[in-house]
């Protein structure tokens, strides 16, 4: 998997996940921090040029921007989970 993570505003995290749900298989969304409306997406990795295509999308109709993983980002149980798992994907 890869990770992006993105800086945007609170209102619209809810629609930007609902775009990558509708998108089977391409990434999740993660909330990183509500207060700072930074989330990462989580792309899988034979999907990785579908996302930035989506991301591209989704800059169009809403402000986001790509940021560099956060310093203290503190990796929830779904994450801890992912990074446990074998890579042979």
């Amino acid at each position: 998997m890869q990770e992006f993570y993105l800086e945007v505003a609170a209102e619209h995290i809810a629609y930007i996940k609902f775009i990558f749900e509708s998108y089977e298989e391409v990434g999740i969304i993660r909330t990183v921090d509500r207060k700072k409306a930074i989330i990462v997406l989580l792309a899988m990795n034979d999907f990785v040029a579908v996302a930035r295509a989506i991301l591209a999308s989704l800059e169009r109709e809403v402000p986001l921007r790509e940021i560099a993983r956060p310093a203290n980002v503190q990796d929830d149980w779904f994450m801890v989970e992912l990074a446990a798992e074998p890579s042979n994907r």
